[in-house]
C-alpha cells in the first residue's frame, strides 16, 4: 500500500511432524526440565527400603540392629554427594549420569543376586558397601539434573529446585505402583526393578540434560514461569492420583490387571509435561518464523552497545580478581561479596556455610528421626496398623508438598516482596517444633497432624537450603557446595536417631519388660517411650532456628537488592548477540536482492 504502513503477515503455521521440529524439542530448555523431572522421579529408590527390608531379614537372617546398620549406610550414600559434585566440576553432565547409572546398577544388582541365591550370602560389611554404592547413585543423578536446570534458569532457581525435589519425594510411591504392576507383591523382584530402571532412565537422557547458554526470561513478569506452573499443576495431579491409589489399595484388594491399569495411568500423568514442552516449542518456533518475515529491526546498534558495556565488566570479574595470583590459603579467608562465585574453600570456611551446616544437622536431623521412627511411634501410642500405614503415606505426600511449596512460594515472596529465603528456612524450623511437641506429649489423635507437619517441613528444608547455597555462594562451584550442605543431615540423623531416640526407647522397653530387650512383641508402650527424646529434638531444632537468624542478619542487605542483577546484564548481551546473528543471513539476502535490483534497473535504463 503506497504511503501506508506495511501490514504484518499472518502467523505462520509450523508443522510438528517434521524431524526438524522433533530435533528442536529435544534440544530445548523445557525438554531438559522434563527429562530432569523424569530422572528425579526415578531417583528415589532409597525411600522404599522398608518394602524389602523384611526380605533381607528373612532370607539373609538379619536382626533389627543389622537392618538399622544397613539403613544408616543407605542414608549415608544418599546424602553424601561430595564426590558427585567434584566430578560435575571437571566432567560433563553426561559423564555424571553414566557414573550414577553404573553405581546404581552395580550396588542394587549385587543385593538382588544375594537375595535370590545366585551368589553366596555376603558378610554384613559388604552388604553395607553394596547399599551405600547403590544409594550414592542418587547424588549423581541429583547433581547432574539439578545443577543443569538451576544454571539454565537461575532467575527461577527456587521454583526449579522445589519442582525437581518434589518429584524425588514422589518417587517412592511411584516405584511402589510400578513394581506391583510389573512383578506383583515380590520384594526380591522389587530390588531388581530399582537396579535396572533408574540406570535405564539415566542412560536414555544422558545426552539430553546439559547446561545451556543463559537466556534471560521475558520482560513481562512471569512470562517464562508459565511452563513451570504447568509442570506444578501436573505434579499436583500426580501426587493426588498417588494418594488416591494408596488409600484405595488399602481398602480394596486389587488384581494384577488392576495394578497394570493403574500404572499405565500413572505413566501417562508422569509424561504429560512433554505436551507442555511441545506446546512451548511450537509457540516459540512460530514466533521465530513470524519475526523472520518482518523487516529487520534497526535497534542492533543499541544492543551491541549494551554488549560492549557487559564486556567491560563481566559478572565474574570480582571473583577472578580475588582468586587470581594469590595463594589458596590466603585467598580462602578473603571471600568475594555475597552472590559472587565463591571458591569451594572460601564457602566451606564462611560463617554462612557453618550456619547452614548447623541448621541441616539440627533441623533435617530432627525431622529424619521422626520419619524413621513413625511406625514405632504409632505402635507405642496404640494406633492400629492401618493408621500407621496412613501416617507413612501422609509423610510421603506432604514431603512432596513441602518441597514444591517451599520452592514456589519462597520464589514468589522473594521476587515480589524481597522476603529473604533464610527467614523462610527459620519459619520452617519453628513449625517443625510443633510436630515434635505433638509426638513428645502424645496428644490424642495428633499423630495425623504431626505426620503432616513433619513431612511438609522435612520436604521444605531441602529446596530452601539448596537455593540459599546457590544464591549466597554463586553457581560456579554449586555442584560441590550443595552436596556439602546435604552431607550434614546424616550426622544429625545418627546422633538424634541412633544415640538419642534409639537408646532411650530401648532403655524404656527394658524397664517395662523387666530388663528384657525390645524384640518380638516386647515393644515399648506409652507416651514415655519417645517423650524425652522428642523434647530433646524440639530443643535442638529450636536452637537451629535461633542459629539460622544469624544467617538472616548477615544476608539482610544482599536479599534487599536484586540478587539476579548479574544474570540480567549477561543475558542482555547474549540476546543482543543472538539477535544480530539471527538477522545476519536475512540482511545479507536482502542486500543481495537490492544489488540485483539495482543491476536490473541499470540494464533496463541502458536498453531504453
Amino acid at each position: 500500500m503506497a504511503g501506508g504502513e506495511a501490514t504484518a503477515p499472518p502467523p505462520p503455521s509450523v508443522s510438528m511432524c517434521t524431524p526438524a521440529f522433533v530435533a528442536r524439542v529435544a534440544r530445548s530448555r523445557w525438554y531438559i526440565v522434563f527429562a530432569s523431572m523424569v530422572v528425579m522421579a526415578a531417583s528415589g529408590s532409597t525411600y522404599i527400603f522398608a518394602l524389602y527390608s523384611k526380605e533381607l531379614r528373612s532370607t539373609l537372617g538379619y536382626n533389627q540392629q543389622t537392618l538399622n546398620t544397613l539403613s544408616f549406610f543407605k542414608d549415608l550414600g544418599t546424602n553424601v554427594g561430595v564426590v558427585s559434585g567434584l566430578v560435575q566440576q571437571v566432567a560433563p553432565t553426561w559423564a555424571v549420569l553414566l557414573i550414577g547409572a553404573a553405581m546404581n546398577l552395580a550396588g542394587y544388582l549385587m543385593i538382588y543376586l544375594a537375595l535370590s541365591g545366585h551368589t553366596a550370602a555376603p558378610p554384613v560389611w559388604l552388604m553395607c558397601v553394596y547399599i551405600c554404592v547403590g544409594a550414592n547413585a542418587l547424588t549423581f543423578s541429583n547433581t547432574g539434573a539439578l545443577v543443569a536446570c538451576v544454571k539454565n534458569s537461575p532467575e527461577s532457581r527456587g521454583i526449579v529446585i522445589g519442582l525437581l525435589k518434589g518429584f524425588v519425594g514422589l518417587s517412592g510411591a511411584i516405584y511402589t505402583q510400578l513394581y506391583l504392576a510389573i512383578y506383583g507383591d515380590d520384594a526380591k523382584s522389587l530390588v531388581l526393578l530399582i537396579a535396572w530402571l533408574p540406570a535405564a532412565v539415566y542412560i536414555f537422557f544422558v545426552h539430553t540434560i546439559r547446561v545451556l547458554p543463559y537466556r534471560r526470561r521475558g520482560e513481562e513478569e512471569g512470562v517464562d514461569d508459565k511452563p513451570f506452573f504447568c509442570f506444578l499443576y501436573i505434579s499436583i495431579a500426580l501426587a493426588g492420583y498417588l494418594l488416591v491409589m494408596i488409600v484405595v489399595q488399602k481398602q480394596v484388594r486389587f488384581s494384577h490387571a488392576a495394578y497394570v491399569v493403574g500404572a499405565v495411568a500413572l505413566l501417562l500423568i508422569l509424561f504429560l509435561p512433554l505436551a507442555v514442552v511441545i506446546k512451548e516449542e511450537h509457540k516459540s518456533a512460530s514466533q521465530l518464523e513470524q519475526s523472520l518475515r518482518l523487516p529487520p529491526s534497526i535497534a542492533v546498534d543499541k544492543s551491541s552497545s549494551a554488549a560492549d558495556d557487559v564486556s567491560i565488566s563481566p559478572p565474574e570479574s570480582k571473583t577472578t580478581k580475588n582468586c587470581g595470583g594469590c595463594g589458596w590459603i590466603k585467598n580462602m579467608f578473603r571471600p568475594p561479596e555475597l552472590g559472587e562465585d565463591y571458591s569451594i574453600m572460601q564457602a566451606l570456611v564462611s560463617v554462612e556455610m557453618l550456619v547452614l551446616f548447623v541448621v541441616s544437622v539440627f533441623g533435617i536431623g530432627g525431622t529424619l528421626t521422626a520419619i524413621d521412627n513413625m511406625a514405632q511411634i504409632g505402635q507405642s501410642l496404640g494406633y492400629p496398623s492401618k493408621s500407621i500405614n496412613t501416617f507413612v503415606s501422609l509423610i510421603s505426600i506432604w514431603n512432596y508438598a513441602g518441597r514444591v511449596g517451599a520452592g514456589y512460594i519462597s520464589e514468589i515472596l522473594l521476587s515480589k516482596h524481597k522476603f529473604p529465603r533464610p527467614l523462610a528456612l527459620t519459619a520452617v524450623l519453628l513449625i517443625s517444633c510443633v510436630g515434635h511437641l505433638l509426638i513428645a506429649f502424645g496428644v490424642p489423635n495428633s499423630l495425623y497432624a504431626s505426620s503432616v507437619i513433619i513431612g511438609f517441613c522435612f520436604g521444605a528444608q531441602w529446596p530452601l537450603l539448596f537455593a540459599i547455597i546457590s544464591e549466597v555462594f554463586g553457581l560456579k562451584y554449586y555442584s560441590t557446595l550443595f552436596n556439602f550442605g546435604s552431607a550434614a543431615s546424616p550426622i544429625g540423623a545418627y546422633v538424634l536417631n541412633v544415640r538419642v531416640a534409639g537408646r532411650m526407647y530401648d532403655a524404656e522397653a527394658r524397664r517395662q519388660h523387666g530388663g528384657v530387650a525390645a524384640v518380638g512383641d516386647k515393644i515399648c508402650k506409652g507416651v514415655v517411650c519417645f517423650k524425652r527424646s522428642f523434647l530433646i529434638i524440639t530443643a535442638v531444632t529450636f536452637a537451629g532456628a535461633v542459629v539460622s537468624l544469624l544467617l538472616v542478619w548477615r544476608t539482610r542487605g544482599f536479599y534487599k537488592g536484586d540478587i539476579y542483577a548479574k544474570f540480567k546484564v549477561a543475558a542482555e548481551a547474549a540476546v543482543a548477540e543472538g539477535a544480530e546473528e539471527e538477522r545476519l543471513p536475512e540482511m545479507e539476502e536482502k542486500k543481495v536482492e537490492e544489488e540485483k535490483g539495482k543491476k536490473e534497473g541499470v540494464g533496463e535504463h541502458e536498453s531504453n
